[in-house]
């Protein structure tokens, strides 16, 4: 079966702005110059440009036309980015993007809730139980490229300044905030998921809805083995994410 015109046009588009000949920024030719090229109707013209949008790949604005969209740079995620760094006013959002406290903003807002079932499992915990919930939406300079939703629980935080959102972001992150409560994390723990992002995700990351996402959960244990805090979901486009993991072995 031969292939739809407008699969052809977009797959020939896609090869010319991933080779670079469109480049970030470059507009696109107008309508009716892309049908003359191509032979085809404005219909099967707007239905490629469509699915190039939905793949993060182009997007058109009022008055400026059909632009291909700049693409981010890749990120990668080092296992060893919860390590404190004493002395230095950082998280380790600011150690993943590599960008300094100037360049850092993060949206946030705060929440009591009570644990659900999949919460309470998160954490070996009872159905329930009061939580502060913090929605996070972290930017790297005017881009947003991380959100999340962290949990930790009210009879911990319950008057202290971790439960005042006026004092995010906060220097060292969620591990140095359990720590001034005198909480002592040893272990993090963090399991990946990849999907198709939903209409919340797309929009708050600004991505089109064919780019993929990493979600991810994270748990902060105590040295009592005690989970104190979990972040469910993280989330990040998952096309410019890279997780690198690094694993000693005794022999």
């Amino acid at each position: 079966m031969a292939q739809p015109e407008y699969l052809r046009i977009a797959a020939e588009l896609r090869q010319r702005i991933a080779s670079g000949q469109l480049a970030p920024g470059d507009q696109l030719p107008t309508l009716p110059a892309l049908c003359a090229t191509y032979g085809v109707s404005e219909t099967t013209i707007r239905n490629a440009l469509r699915l190039l949008a939905t793949e993060g790949l182009i997007e058109t604005r009022a008055r400026a036309g059909t632009r291909v969209r700049p693409r981010p740079p890749i990120h990668r995620m080092a296992a060893d980015r919860y390590r404190s760094t004493p002395g230095a006013k950082s998280t380790p959002y600011t150690r993943d993007q590599g960008i300094g406290w100037s360049e850092y903003r993060l949206d946030k807002r705060f929440e009591k809730v009570q644990a659900d079932a999949e919460l309470a499992a998160l954490f070996d915990g009872e159905v329930g139980e009061r939580l502060l919930a913090r929605h996070f939406v972290f930017w790297d300079n005017d881009q947003p490229t991380q959100m999340s939703t962290s949990y930790v629980r009210w009879s911990d935080v319950a008057g202290t300044p971790v439960a005042d959102p006026i004092n995010e972001p906060w220097p060292g992150g969620t591990r140095a905030q359990l720590a001034t409560l005198g909480i002592h994390v040893s272990t993090i723990t963090e399991s990946f998921t990849t999907g198709m992002p939903n209409e919340l995700e797309a929009a708050t990351l600004r991505i089109g809805t064919g780019v993929p996402v990493l979600r991810y959960t994270r748990k902060h244990v105590a040295d009592t083995g005690r989970v104190v805090e979990v972040a469910h979901p993280i989330v990040r486009r998952g096309d410019t994410t890279i997780v690198d993991f690094r694993i000693e072995l005794d022999d």
